[in-house]
């Protein structure tokens, strides 16, 4: 490697973690760790290549590489590109330059509500650092209708968050998924996870040797977007979203019915 982690450790300022999965030269990324480097001394791991949907895969049938890459414009924060997942960007963040005290993921393009928690490479990263005992958030973005985006008003949000959960903490196996709407934010809600999701669709096509292949197509199906209590309704009707995840996944009121039909040996 050829710049140090954390070079202003010497300050004694907290420790941020970035990753994301859009890839290092996303600039939700860039927006989000310049914002933090305000409040915390940050280093940016990410994939080298979009890897949205990804889910929190990790790698191991292979190497990986990490590579510094100051050519990302990240100026003085050390940033990094990895070959791999966005949960392998941040298991080789922590071990190979220090367990931060907070892992954040983002900032995504697109947001992230409803059942695409469970496929988000940007929430995937966050669940790692869960799962390396370190507070951890996503952060994801509502597009305009045109398709552009502007990240800065989020990434001023989200650098007022790490200062509250760097102070505060969060419970064990919680982490927070924060959305942002498109344009100016009419205020912040604490929600749930709303119902969203991906409607699958395959369309089948053939090569030019004439073998057939699958394309995985689909279609946003919106949930309850009038309860402004999800975050798919409050982002969607211009609210910063706040939803506390917890990954406990045990369905506790099912254990009795379960355990009263299920055969003995």
């Amino acid at each position: 490697m050829n710049s140090p982690a954390y070079p202003q450790d010497r300050t004694g300022r907290p420790r941020v973690l970035v990753a994301n999965d859009d890839g290092i030269f996303s600039p939700g990324i860039k927006a989000l760790a310049l914002a933090v480097a305000d409040v915390a001394d940050v280093v940016v791991v990410a994939p080298d290549v979009e890897q949205s949907a990804v889910g929190h895969g990790i790698t191991i049938r292979r190497p990986l590489r990490f590579k510094h890459t100051a050519s990302a414009g990240f100026g003085d924060i050390p940033a990094y590109r990895v070959d791999g997942t966005p949960a392998d960007c941040v298991v080789l963040g922590y071990h190979l330059l220090g367990a931060p005290d907070l892992v954040i993921s983002g900032i995504n393009i697109g947001p992230n509500v409803g059942e695409d928690l469970t496929h988000s490479g940007t929430v995937a990263a966050a669940i790692e650092g869960l799962a390396l005992g370190v507070p951890s958030i996503a952060f994801s973005q509502l597009g305009r209708p045109d398709g552009e985006y502007s990240f800065a008003a989020g990434a001023a949000y989200a650098a007022k968050l790490v200062r509250e959960v760097l102070t505060r903490g969060l419970p064990p196996r919680v982490l927070l998924n924060v959305n942002f709407p498109a344009g100016e934010a009419r205020g912040v809600r604490v929600t749930r996870v709303g119902q969203h999701r991906w409607e699958d669709s395959i369309i089948t096509r053939q090569d030019p040797e004439g073998r057939e292949y699958h394309w995985v197509a689909g279609k946003s199906r919106a949930g309850d977007l009038e309860d402004l209590d999800t975050d798919d309704g409050a982002v969607e009707a211009g609210f910063i979203s706040v939803t506390p995840v917890r990954l406990d996944l045990t369905a506790r009121d099912l254990l009795a019915e379960v355990a009263a039909f299920t055969p003995a040996l």
